[in-house]
């Protein structure tokens, strides 16, 4: 990539995202994967909310190790700088595992269920299970990320959507097997993300040390733990507290008259909007990584893919597609899908500001 000022090409800024968001799209569709086996249930209403239970809380405690894959785009330049960040990284690590473990082997994972989560009762065990094997997806995740740096921060966009395509192979007859039979549970639904994760990492792992080995060996500088503190910290902070509103969200929603359809169709709902809005999760990289290069014509082309998101939403809202896509692709019933649309009304406007908070 040239590093010129007014040097930098539309063709070049889209050999760098559209692989990214590719890989972030295809990785969306993993929730969309899961979502649709779990609505194949006999309960499919009660399955589907007890895993969102468990994906939403997980979703809190992994945010601050999927900042690690930012923070070592930003700041890793060699492999003196990369052990740094990855020993760094070991003790939020163990602080959430720890976390975790308690949630799942004490009284307190069904009392934060019950009380946070207005889970009802007979939700907790099935609840506890999926989250039993979902928290160790936090591992690879952390293992991906960092990895995942590196490819980024040499411009090996390409490598992202490669492994994410094998991801998807490999779920897709994970959940093909786990219909066929007949073994659709929350705890099913948290085995095939973390098989997921698990190619994924294996795959970065493999990229990531070649690039390291090949491109890295020369130290440029020394990072120390106080430069990484004060990139890491806020940053992680703001995605915490951003990703704190969709259990809060699972909380009201436990209070309305029928709990399983309102958390059910919520969670269909955002993994859509999710995997619409998937294709820009990194458009903070053209920032990061090029926005130095040429300002304008970055500005420029995010303006341009912003409105994208937002035509496909109204698009499923609005026409037969949408009813369609629920009943053949994600396979709910009557009503999960008119109720799953009604929400996807209210995500429209999400989807209008996501591209440029995210940026």
């Amino acid at each position: 990539m040239d590093a010129g000022k007014g040097r930098l090409t539309y063709k070049q800024l889209c050999a760098f995202f559209i692989p990214l968001g590719f890989s972030a799209s295809l990785t969306s569709i993993t929730h969309v994967i899961i979502n649709g086996t779990l609505s194949r249930g006999e309960n499919a209403a009660f399955i589907i909310a007890c895993y969102a239970v468990a994906f939403a809380l997980f979703g809190i405690i992994e945010r601050p190790i999927i900042v690690f894959r930012q923070t070592c785009s930003a700041l890793v330049k060699d492999v003196q700088s990369f052990k740094a960040l990855a020993v760094f990284m070991v003790i939020p690590m163990a602080v959430i595992m720890g976390f975790c473990l308690l949630m799942v082997y004490s009284s307190f994972g069904g009392w934060v269920y019950v009380n946070l989560f207005n889970a009802d009762p007979n939700m907790v065990q099935t609840i506890s299970d999926a989250f039993a094997i979902i928290l160790f997806v936090i591992i690879f995740s952390g293992i991906r990320g960092i990895y995942q740096g590196v490819i980024i921060n040499h411009l090996e966009t390409k490598w992202l959507t490669i492994m994410v395509v094998i991801r998807l192979c490999v779920m897709f007859a994970a959940a093909y097997l786990f219909v066929y039979f007949d073994y659709i549970t929350s705890a099913a639904g948290s085995i095939l993300f973390l098989l997921g994760m698990l190619i994924e990492c294996v795959i970065s792992v493999w990229k990531g040390h070649r690039i390291l080995n090949a491109s890295y060996q020369k130290q440029v500088t020394k990072l120390r733990k106080r430069e990484i503190s004060s990139f890491y910290l806020p940053l992680a902070f703001y995605f915490v507290i951003q990703t704190v509103l969709v259990p809060v969200i699972y909380v009201f929603l436990a209070k309305t008259n029928n709990i399983e359809i309102g958390i059910a169709s919520f969670a269909l709902a955002f993994s859509i909007t999710q995997m619409l809005l998937s294709f820009f999760m990194y458009t903070h990289q053209l920032v990061l990584q090029l926005y130095e290069v040429n300002k304008e014509k970055v500005i420029r082309f995010i303006v341009f893919i912003s409105m994208v998101p937002t035509l496909a939403l109204s698009v499923l809202c609005y026409t037969p597609a949408g009813l369609w896509f629920m009943e053949e692709v994600m396979g709910a019933d009557e009503e999960l899908t008119l109720t799953t649309i009604a929400v996807l009304k209210f995500f429209i406007i999400k989807t209008l500001v996501f591209p440029w908070l995210i940026s």
